[in-house]
């Protein structure tokens, strides 16, 4: 059964970010996801969540300056006690707000450093993360994030993410697909999600070109819906993707695909 949370950094913007807990509940949604709790008291975020009823699946750890255009640093060679940090904060606020897994974002390729050490640093950072996550007992999700959107962004494929799975050695990491970003870079998504359901952690979802709702573009998601219920997907599955109007008025599309 197909189990949508609504991604409220993405959708209704409408109102303070506070107010789109309520927001989501009343638009028939049980589960919610953001990209940071951080600027937040956990106890502020949780009280929302117990007053609308609400499951927060999916966080991020902590990515850096955001606001000045970073978009991760867990490659970056001379910010791994700042990320370890992270890992420490993220751990906080996921046994706050019940999440059980985070979502580590790579981050964008730093000048001066080459491919090889970027990845030396990934991979020991991931094993860290990896580790200290299963010791709280929380899972651990990399994204592969399109370059077209994130320019130089170092980790840009599924098969580029299994290979870092491999390299930890870790039976606690695993991929978190996102549907919009993979048409981009790759295609091929139901054979890629078929091939690779065991080490999917979470599912987010946009169509493209426009990064909209579900309709809005050249996906069939009608027939993704359906391919993961065949497989016996249980995770939930994101809705990370811009409304092309107001929120609410955009939400036809589950009904629209059977949801």
């Amino acid at each position: 059964m197909t189990k949508l949370a609504a991604n409220l950094t993405m959708l209704f913007n409408e109102v303070p970010f506070m107010e789109r807990f309520a927001a989501a509940a009343h638009a028939g949604f049980k589960g919610v996801e953001f990209l940071f709790p951080y600027a937040y008291p956990a106890a502020d975020i949780a009280a929302q969540l117990d007053a609308h009823q609400l499951r927060l699946v999916l966080h991020n750890l902590p990515a850096g300056a955001w606001e000045r255009g970073e978009r991760g640093i867990a490659c970056h060679p001379d910010r791994v006690d700042e990320f370890r940090r992270g890992v420490a904060d993220a751990i906080v606020y996921a046994k706050a707000l019940g999440v059980t897994q985070l979502n580590c974002l790579a981050g964008i390729l730093p000048p001066g450093v080459s491919a090889e050490r970027a990845q030396q640093t990934l991979v020991a950072n991931l094993t860290y993360a990896a580790g200290t996550l299963k010791q709280a007992g929380i899972r651990l999700l990399i994204e592969p994030i399109n370059t077209f959107d994130i320019p130089g962004f170092f980790l840009s494929g599924t098969a580029q993410a299994l290979e870092l799975i491999a390299a930890t050695g870790s039976d606690n990491l695993f991929v978190q697909y996102d549907i919009y970003h993979m048409q981009r870079m790759e295609g091929e998504l139901a054979n890629t999600i078929k091939a690779n359901l065991p080490l999917i952690g979470h599912v987010q979802l946009a169509d493209n070109p426009g990064r909209g709702e579900p309709g809005s573009g050249e996906i069939n998601y009608r027939y993704l819906f359906e391919l993961l219920d065949t497989l016996g997907y249980e995770g939930w599955i994101g809705c990370e993707y811009k409304p092309r109007g107001a929120t609410l008025a955009g939400l036809d599309w589950r009904a629209a695909h059977g949801l």
